[in-house]
């Protein structure tokens, strides 16, 4: 309960109190932008690090038929390396995490028959009869190609726990994975258009 002097020190003091409440929002706002900017972009000389130097992956045919398991170098290469190679949106999504807008591309193979491969390193990532409309405005898939070609990791950006998914032989990021998917996996594979190329099946 307020008493009478805090009600007349109130009265008294409001241009203090309305300074008060402005510095304290200031406040907030200052501790989220920095939290948003210390989260720097990890470039790919930091990340190679901690890759292992060698992924065994499984290799699929443009129709999505399945071939060998294969042991194979890593795929490490400079900033400048990757920038030259990819355009400035790939780049920006696959090598320093970004997300592109919602509804740019959400249907790279319009209802096509084929498989999505990794835009870096051309790795098998997605096999078009996996994609369903999610109505997020991103390409969505209920299931990797195979397990062995992607790595799902925890991220904890924004405020929230997630799971990101990267291509495991270069390191790519290409989205999220989310459980809200369609049966028969319940999962939902939200990938960037711009991480993947699609080839159509011959």
């Amino acid at each position: 309960m307020i008493s009478l002097n805090q009600k007349e020190e109130e009265t008294a003091n409001p241009t203090a109190r309305r300074s008060f409440l402005i510095a304290a929002g200031a406040g907030v706002i200052g501790l989220v932008w920095a939290y948003i900017q210390k989260r720097e972009p990890v470039h790919a000389e930091v990340r190679a690090r901690d890759l292992p130097k060698t992924v065994t992956i499984l290799e699929f045919g443009d129709s999505g038929e399945r071939k060998a398991m294969k042991t194979m170098p890593t795929i490490m290469k400079s900033e400048e390396e990757w920038r030259q190679q990819l355009s400035a949106d790939s780049f920006e999504v696959t090598r320093h995490e970004g997300t592109e807008r919602p509804y740019t591309n959400e249907n790279p193979n319009g209802h096509a028959k084929g498989i999505f491969r990794c835009v870096c390193c051309d790795t098998a990532l997605f096999n078009a009869d996996t994609k369903f409309e999610s109505g997020t405005g991103w390409p969505s898939f209920w299931e990797p190609i195979a397990t062995e070609n992607v790595l799902e990791t925890t991220d904890d950006s924004l405020g929230m726990i997630r799971v990101a998914v990267s291509c495991r032989r270069c390191d790519a990021h290409l989205g999220h994975v989310f459980p809200d998917g369609p049966a028969p996996t319940g999962l939902r594979y939200c990938v960037n258009s711009v991480a993947m190329r699609f080839v159509k099946a011959s």
